[in-house]
């Protein structure tokens, strides 16, 4: 029989959840700017990050459980500590952060953009420096031309590319390293709506759309309709 946990904390609504690897710790995002983890077996509240203005939309856990990225509407992605707590860096852009995705080895990370003040949407990849010291805000590539915003971004197999996806009902995978565009979905066969989330599997090998059409799609990476 399923034992359900109930998990209190968060003052508004929820936008987004994530596991650690090893599943013990459990990630909250939520409109209250306060990124919350949880131990996964019970639902004790183990902390938050204090930091953000404004609603967090994603976040993402380094491999080993050392570091969280989040992404938040006061336009602005932040690494932190996820033991301490503490804010250990601030990536600034002209929009909204909307998505964060870890690369393999969590070097990279890929953060989407919202269109605003005549900003349009993207998606761009930051270097994450295991040494602060050394880590910088500049992009090692910023994708764009998409039209309507990027819900999703994430990596896909061995880095090489990063699959987009959004308002638009459109899946793209793009080359990570040149930003050239790979492949489109098909719109006669793909979602009719935007699609509202994009979830990969662990070996990378298919992942999961669900969309404002009433649907979810579990796709092959390699036979993208």
């Amino acid at each position: 029989k399923m034992r359900p946990i109930l998990m209190k904390g968060h003052e508004r609504p929820l936008t987004f959840l994530k596991y650690n690897r090893d599943g013990d710790l459990l990630f909250s995002c939520a409109k209250d700017h306060t990124p919350t983890v949880w131990y996964a077996d019970n639902g004790d509240r183990l902390g938050t990050y204090r930091g953000h203005n404004g609603a967090v939309w994603s976040c993402d856990v380094s491999r080993h459980s050392t570091r969280l990225i989040t992404g938040s509407a006061d336009q602005t992605a932040k690494l932190w500590d996820v033991k301490t707590g503490k804010e250990l860096f601030t990536f600034r852009f002209d929009a909204p952060a909307r998505s964060v995705d870890l690369a393999i080895g969590d070097h990279l990370a890929v953060i989407t953009t919202d269109s605003f003040m005549g900003n349009m949407p993207t998606a761009q990849v930051k270097r994450i420096a295991e040494d602060l010291q050394e880590q910088t805000e500049e992009s090692a590539l910023v994708i764009s031309g998409i039209t309507g915003r990027i819900n999703r971004a994430v990596w896909g197999p061995g880095n090489r590319t990063i699959i987009t996806a959004g308002e638009d009902a459109t899946i793209r995978i793009w080359d990570s390293e040149t930003g050239k565009l790979l492949k489109e979905s098909d719109k006669e066969v793909g979602h009719q709506k935007a699609i509202s989330s994009l979830s990969k599997s662990l070996d990378w090998s298919h992942f999961l759309t669900g969309s404002l059409d009433k649907s979810a799609k579990v796709i092959l990476l390699g036979l993208l309709p």
